[in-house]
């Protein structure tokens, strides 16, 4: 059976569970992650839309592009979830709103191609200019 998964944000208004297996996970450089997060780089982890639900508080929502949005605690604004706006089969989660992020550790790392100058995580992770190989 798999572990259930539980995260929330900064105030703990906006609660998650996750109830299935987790696809993959890495780091995204892109300039859209950025600037939602005003971090170098955002830990992201993905698993179906039908494993993971809000158990607490109901997620205020920011149409980051055409196609996406981008799921956040209206109260204190820690992002939780990126997926897409109509027909949504994955859901993107943040690695670092986890309860316990030491469980999913990150695999690869994607938009490398908007990568700070000045940051670098020195790990050995995979490196990917753009969406990765499973992306194309």
């Amino acid at each position: 059976m798999t572990k259930i998964l539980t995260g929330g944000c900064l105030c703990n208004r906006l609660r998650y569970e996750i109830n299935g297996r987790i696809i993959d996970a890495g780091f995204c450089h892109c300039r859209l992650c950025q600037r939602a997060n005003a971090a170098p780089v955002v830990a992201w982890g993905t698993t179906r839309v039908d494993h993971f639900a809000y158990s607490r508080g109901t997620p205020a929502m920011y149409f980051s592009s055409p196609l996406y949005q981008r799921e956040f605690c209206a109260e204190c604004g820690t992002q939780i979830g990126f997926r897409r706006r109509v027909e949504a089969r994955m859901v993107d989660f943040t690695l670092a709103s986890l309860d316990d992020p030491a469980l999913v550790p990150p695999e690869y790392h994607i938009w490398q191609m908007s990568k700070l100058d000045w940051f670098d995580t020195g790990d050995r992770l995979p490196r990917h200019d753009d969406a990765g190989p499973d992306q194309g």
